[in-house]
């Protein structure tokens, strides 16, 4: 299903609509820059980890997904989720170590999600795959 683009962008349109509500703050849309052509883009990415000022995401597609490589050039991105739209954020790579830690508390809260994300992630990847995790969190005043 990863590699599925348009079942993967289908919620693009319904959060720019403002229904982003509907799926219950356990997703978010990304805003971002893309690192060549400096136009907005948009992915959605399931929420796997929240803090009071801290949003965290996995990628489905590795360290080789395109939104992963724009905010690593550039990690400044707006973010839609619930019932907010459009808030700021800058993105941060997570170290593996602190990536590993937010996965696995992920596992014990969602296992069957869990369990169908690694195992696409494995599949995608011929093998034991690298999950990069991003936190979200407000820009520095």
């Amino acid at each position: 299903m990863l590699q599925t683009r348009w079942i993967v962008r289908a919620p693009i349109p319904l959060f720019r609509a403002g229904l982003g509500w509907l799926f219950g703050g356990r997703f978010v849309m990304v805003e971002h820059t893309g690192r060549k052509s400096g136009e907005p883009r948009y992915v959605v990415l399931e929420v796997i980890e929240r803090e009071t000022n801290a949003l965290r995401v996995a990628s489905g597609h590795g360290p080789r997904a395109q939104w992963l490589k724009n905010l690593a050039a550039n990690p400044a991105a707006r973010l839609w989720v619930g019932r907010s739209k459009g808030v700021p954020a800058m993105a941060r790579v997570l170290p593996e170590i602190d990536a590993a830690a937010a996965l696995a508390r992920y596992a014990r809260v969602h296992p069957d999600a869990w369990d169908h994300l690694k195992g696409a992630m494995d599949e995608l990847n011929g093998g034991e795959a690298i999950i990069p995790v991003v936190e979200f969190t407000p820009p520095s005043r």
